[in-house]
């Protein structure tokens, strides 16, 4: 999807580096903000759009904390602490029923973050982070997987396989 990826190979030039980072903003003013999932950072699960608010509701309900949420027109990713391929294989082998359309952005992976421009609009926070945390909280891949599951079975929502 046009925007929603890095502009160099395989994150190869991923950094913090405050000179390297001014430099491609200003050489490349429009380029998205790329999260690197997994590793030290935090991981994501992603859900089409509409369920997703509807998951958020029900899980607003049923009193689940949740850390930062981003929201593209078209998915909404819920942020998450780092897990490993081994431990999201043994929680996905535990269901009975796990909707077809949830994403995983573990190790390896990337999500754009806002204010970022895409093929599909502008990403934006449906949750931010809170004011002044320069590492947000956020919740165990478990606990999302497990509330989204349950909510979208009890609301009856479902997510298409997009």
């Amino acid at each position: 999807m046009p925007g929603a990826h890095p502009f160099d190979p395989g994150l190869l030039a991923a950094t913090t580096d405050e000179r390297m980072v001014r430099w491609w903003w200003t050489n490349r003013p429009t380029a998205p903000i790329i999260l690197a999932t997994g590793g030290q950072a935090p991981c994501a699960v992603s859900l089409p759009a509409l369920p997703a608010a509807h998951a958020l509701t029900a899980l607003d309900r049923m009193g689940m904390r949740l850390g930062p949420v981003v929201a593209s027109p078209a998915r909404w990713a819920i942020l998450v602490k780092p897990y490993s391929m081994e431990q999201l294989g043994e929680l996905l082998y535990a269901k009975d029923f796990v909707p077809g359309s949830l994403r995983f952005h573990g190790e390896g992976g990337y999500i754009a973050l806002p204010p970022s421009q895409t093929g599909q609009g502008t990403i934006s926070w449906q949750c931010p982070p809170l004011p002044g945390s320069a590492s947000p909280w956020v919740p165990d891949v478990e606990a999302v997987v497990d509330a989204v599951v349950e909510a979208l079975t009890r609301t009856g929502v479902s997510a298409p396989e997009f």
